[in-house]
């Protein structure tokens, strides 16, 4: 394979999914990692994971192009894992996630095989006692992190990364989305030159190649080509109302036909506690999730919607990041989102792992026009109208609060 300058990643064949299953072992994955993989039930890998292993194995530097929930986790767990020998000190491998909520979860797929080498797993985020936190980092090979309080650790000289080996960034793309670029790029100059550095996104252009170009080197690039474009893996419904008629929708499309777990996104912490409260008013088991919450209350929240104590939870934007389950088979815009990326990325929570999903998103009379064009640009045509304007798209419907279609069309499987 022929190396390149740092700014010019090797390229590999992009993949296309779906792809034939392959065991770990072919990719040189221990025995023993394999076996404990296999305590879980995960006997073949994924496509990313199928792409990336072999070289991460061998210590590379590598971009990886793929979308939330494309099994990415293990793609660098397992290769982490595998490098390190138990006998280290302290922290040798850093990952560096957007949120808490992933930062648990990513935490937690590491701690499913990291027992095999007898290696400790920390998570680093805010909303914790700090001390307990740094004291029990400090004693562990992996850490998973955000980057604010990681900052806020190693300031403190709480922590030491000059023994970090390798370095992740997970969902790199939203990371510098919620604004944290000068966190990053502060973290990776604290980081030890010679290391082997890793970046998983949904895109790899713009802002993240910068980064990549400047933090990585000779990085192998791999691509995950998506059979199918994100939005079309759900259906699509805009449902159009008035003001104060909203509620009333949201519980009568709430309460008809089968369902598993519900994401209801809210503009503001104040309309996520209103919707809660009016849904436990009408018989269902609804939580809401928003950034005023404690640390405590958001992981019991959380755990009760795993769970499916809770089936229901009505969250804000910035509160559903890093949110990552594979039984939500609705989400709902009861507030609809600001841009067409916000609208992807509401939309992957949904309809993952080859199950059915559904989005839903309520509309007021004054959206309408902006939601039509939104429908266009990701490829989810559809004309508004009062008789018979066809409808371009056969997974989108519009339809009125009384259930009336305003456009006519069908659903062609």
């Amino acid at each position: 394979m022929t190396q390149t300058s740092r700014s010019e990643p090797v390229i590999e064949t992009p993949l296309e999914i779906p792809a034939t299953k392959t065991e770990f072992g072919q990719f040189g994955v221990a025995e023993e990692i394999v076996d404990a993989l296999a305590m879980r039930n995960i006997n073949g890998t994924f496509p990313i994971q199928a792409m990336v292993l072999k070289d991460a194995l061998a210590g590379k530097d590598v971009l990886a192009k793929s979308r939330t929930g494309s099994g990415k986790t293990l793609a660098f767990a397992i290769p982490i894992v595998q490098g390190l020998t138990g006998s280290e000190r302290g922290p040798s491998a850093l990952i560096l996630t957007p949120t808490r909520e992933l930062a648990t979860q990513v935490a937690l797929e590491f701690r499913g095989i990291a027992d095999v080498k007898r290696l400790k797993v920390a998570t680093v985020y805010g909303g914790v006692g700090i001390n307990e936190q740094a004291k029990k980092a400090s004693k562990s090979q992996i850490i998973v992190a955000t980057p604010g309080r990681l900052i806020d650790l190693v300031g403190r000289k709480l922590l030491r990364l000059d023994a970090v080996s390798v370095c992740v960034l997970d969902e790199a793309d939203r990371m510098l989305d919620m604004g944290f670029l000068p966190d990053v790029s502060r973290i990776l100059g604290m980081l030890p030159t010679k290391r082997q550095s890793m970046m998983f996104s949904a895109t790899l252009d713009g802002e993240v190649g910068r980064l990549a170009s400047r933090y990585t080197k000779d990085p192998v690039l791999h691509e995950v080509i998506e059979a199918r474009p994100v939005v079309a893996e759900a259906t699509h419904r805009f449902l159009t109302t008035d003001r104060d008629s909203k509620t009333d929708l949201l519980v009568r499309e709430l309460a008809a036909g089968e369902r598993g777990l519900v994401l209801i996104f809210t503009r503001t912490k104040r309309a996520a506690d209103r919707v809660a409260r009016t849904l436990k008013n009408q018989g269902f088991k609804a939580q809401a999730l928003h950034g005023d919450m404690t640390q405590p209350a958001r992981e019991r929240t959380l755990a009760r919607f795993e769970s499916g104590k809770a089936d229901v939870l009505v969250a804000t934007e910035v509160a559903a990041r890093g949110l990552d389950l594979d039984h939500i088979t609705h989400v709902v815009n009861f507030d609809p989102p600001e841009d067409d990326k916000a609208y992807v990325h509401r939309a992957g929570r949904t309809a993952r792992a080859g199950r059915a999903g559904e989005v839903i998103t309520l509309l007021l009379p004054d959206q309408v026009s902006d939601f039509s064009r939104l429908a266009q640009r990701l490829k989810l045509e559809t004309e508004l109208g009062e008789s018979d304007i066809p409808i371009v798209s056969p997974r989108v419907v519009f339809r009125s609060r009384g259930g009336g279609t305003r456009g006519r069309g069908r659903r062609r499987r």
